[in-house]
């Protein structure tokens, strides 16, 4: 079963060659249409794209052997239950970083050169090139929370374009890379013009950036996230955007997807959205598929993984790297 759109072509070759029938079911209809297509089909697997695969969809099959997730990030699937049942979480490690850290970064420069701002105004008539005054991204100070794969990515491509790069992280590895360390999140806040969050969602990061946080980063700063939504209070920034705590933000994941088309967030001329789409790029696509559905035959055929793609609800919130 797969929650959510049709698989790459690739993907879907390697799963029929060796006899899989896949269904495919709305990641977004909820949790009890997924468990009632998993319970009807007796499925043997379930590849995650979209939707909350919960306890009631974990138990829904007696056939079910193992979970696939078609990127990272397995805050939508419930670890301890598939864990009361030994069903392997398989993660599609790295397959998205390379497309994430990208579009972390063209959302920092929108953000930074103003360029939906300025986009608006033309198309409604304004020309604003003689009042118009623009940042220089050489020189600004790009920080990073959650110093994996992603991270160290979107870190990378900020100093090729000539920013300074921080991270924290307090689970990384030290490595000597160029990258200054920050011992606490809040140095980290205070001493960034951008801070991209690059972390995933556990109970530790729940809300990681609140009203006192957006507080601490100043009026000149800006917020991007490519990574959960539920690591914002989005209440707490609609009200820093509003009242110029913060200079913008651009959001690639909300805390309900997709958000409500009336979402107190959207009226906010400093605020870029985008549909949690920083892995769909075409390479990105195709890794997270193949990844997804060889961990699933290697599963199903040989009852082996590799265990550095499991996910341990053990490990939760024990570092914030993605």
């Amino acid at each position: 079963m797969v929650t959510g759109a049709k698989l790459v072509e690739e993907a879907e070759n390697l799963l029929s060659a060796k006899g899989c029938a896949t269904i495919y079911v709305d990641g977004y209809a909820g949790p009890e249409a997924l468990r009632d297509a998993a319970r009807t089909h007796c499925v043997d697997a379930i590849l995650v794209r979209q939707g909350k695969i919960d306890r009631s969809v974990i138990e829904a099959s007696d056939r079910l052997k193992v979970i696939a997730k078609h990127g990272s990030g397995v805050d939508n699937i419930d670890l301890a239950a598939a864990g009361d049942r030994s069903i392997p979480v398989l993660r599609a490690l790295s397959a998205n970083a390379q497309s994430v850290a990208e579009l972390a970064l063209t959302l920092t420069l929108s953000l930074l050169k103003d360029v939906t701002v300025l986009d608006r105004a033309v198309k409604s008539g304004s020309w604003p090139k003689t009042s118009y005054v623009g940042r220089d991204i050489a020189g600004t100070s790009f920080g990073v929370i959650g110093y994996g794969d992603i991270g160290r990515r979107a870190a990378s491509l900020a100093r090729a374009l000539g920013m300074s790069a921080l991270a924290f992280d307090p689970g990384a590895a030290a490595a000597d890379d160029g990258i200054e360390r920050v011992e606490t999140l809040d140095a980290l806040l205070e001493r960034a013009d951008v801070i991209s969050l690059h972390c995933p969602l556990t109970e530790r990061t729940r809300d990681l950036i609140g009203a006192r946080e957006l507080t601490l980063m100043g009026p000149a700063s800006f917020l991007v996230n490519t990574a959960r939504g539920g690591l914002i209070d989005e209440t707490a920034l609609q009200h820093a955007l509003a009242n110029g705590h913060i200079a913008g933000a651009a959001l690639d994941s909300f805390s309900q997807e997709p958000p409500a088309p009336d979402h107190h967030l959207f009226g906010l001329d400093n605020l870029i959205a985008t549909p949690h789409v920083g892995g769909a790029s075409r390479s990105a696509l195709r890794n997270m598929a193949v990844q997804s559905a060889t961990n699933i035959l290697t599963f199903l055929e040989h009852g082996t993984f590799d265990s550095a793609a499991q996910a341990k609800p053990s490990l939760a919130g024990m570092s914030i790297n993605a």
